[in-house]
């Protein structure tokens, strides 16, 4: 590893995010990789699963064995090292958006699946009829929920968390008709496509409407923002797009964040370069998109928006230092002018990436520092 002013990197990497990381004063482009918990088990040479249950201590003690390393490699602490609440103090599990459009969700190779079981036309016209006469509050909510609410509200003071993202509503679709499915709908018969897509926005208008309530909020100080996660929209071209996905997150960010600076939030891992221009005109606070979608291409639609990414997962996972290096020169180098970059994975962070991947990042970032 080089030499590296590891105190000085942190005080100029926070000045590089204010401003949603369009500071002009800034010295350097902001870096946002901060890891993740699943990254414990390679960095450590442990045996576990990333994605399954870990006990509180021994997660606790596995991120402060971590954070020892983080701090001798990267200069500071970066994962939890307090234990999670008390099961006790969870409230029980509500039912979701998927749920509501009678799909159910399960774990297949430890990742979380939502299955639908409508396949036809006929089948998805009499599911929407069944949703739209849904009392959607005594549907979603268990019934032991008010009892639960002040229990664990009068002992932990915990009230109900806010519901402000779901998955975005194409992959919602596919998952709940089917992709080829969904397509073909569109492409025949796109009313019943479009009331569909209307109804994606209003159940979840609804959900979060509800938990506002349930918290204790109005309409006039609950949370601003939303963030949609809809890896499948690469599927659908952009007039299909735009008859059924960019009217559910217009009329969900009209909602919930429509100022300057209310967060409004797109996730994507996948090669949507063709739907920039229909997302360009929400007007993104962030964005988060597959690692062939790179700055220069965000930027000429969407110029206010902070860029997360674009360094490929995988090239960071496998500690690949010469792609590592090269994708971040990349970037910085595209984002030069324009600024609004946070550098960032186009996905997740895995297992498997290390540390000294980070530290990579990090001297890059200083080659292009004022």
């Amino acid at each position: 590893m080089r030499e590296l002013d590891l105190e000085q990197f942190w005080k100029d990497d926070e000045v590089a995010h204010q401003n949603n990381c369009f500071n002009p004063e800034t010295r350097q482009m902001a870096l946002g990789i901060r890891m993740s918990e699943e990254c414990v088990f390679a960095e450590l040479g442990e045996e576990g699963n990333p994605w399954g249950y870990i006990d509180s201590e021994k997660k606790l003690e596995l991120n402060k064995r971590y954070n020892e390393k983080a701090i001798k490699i990267v200069g500071k602490s970066l994962l939890p090292e307090v234990l999670v609440r008390p099961k006790e103090s969870y409230f029980p599990n509500i039912k979701r958006i998927g749920e509501v459009f009678e799909g159910r969700y399960f774990y297949h190779n430890e990742t979380e699946w939502l299955e639908g079981n409508v396949k036809t036309p006929l089948e998805l016209e009499a599911m929407l009829d069944r949703v739209e006469k849904l009392d959607l509050r005594s549907f979603i909510l268990p019934t032991e929920w008010e009892s639960e609410k002040k229990r664990i509200y009068e002992k932990y003071g915990y009230k109900p968390n806010q519901s402000r993202s779901i998955r975005g509503p194409v992959t919602l679709a596919t998952s709940i008709y089917g992709t080829e499915n969904l397509i073909y709908l569109i492409f025949d018969e796109p009313e019943l496509a479009q009331r569909f897509s209307t109804m994606i926005g209003d159940v979840a208008i609804g959900i979060a409407n509800i938990m506002d309530e349930e918290a204790g909020y109005t309409k006039e100080n609950a949370p601003r923002g939303y963030s949609f996660a809809d890896d499948n929209c690469a599927l659908l071209t952009d007039e299909m797009y735009e008859l059924f996905g960019y009217p559910v997150l217009k009329k969900i960010f009209e909602t919930f964040c429509p100022n300057e600076g209310d967060n409004r939030y797109q996730h994507s891992d996948s090669d949507m370069k063709h739907l920039l221009p229909i997302l360009g005109r929400l007007n993104l606070t962030g964005c988060n998109f597959g690692p062939n979608v790179l700055v220069d291409a965000i930027r000429r639609y969407m110029p206010k928006t902070r860029i997360d990414g674009c360094i490929a997962p995988f090239t960071f996972m496998n500690n690949d230092i010469k792609k590592i290096i090269a994708e971040v020169r990349r970037d910085c180098e595209m984002a030069s002018e324009c600024k609004g970059l946070n550098i960032f994975t186009a996905g997740s962070i895995n297992n498997g990436s290390m540390l000294t991947s980070m530290r990579t990042v990090m001297e890059t970032i200083l080659e292009y520092r004022k």
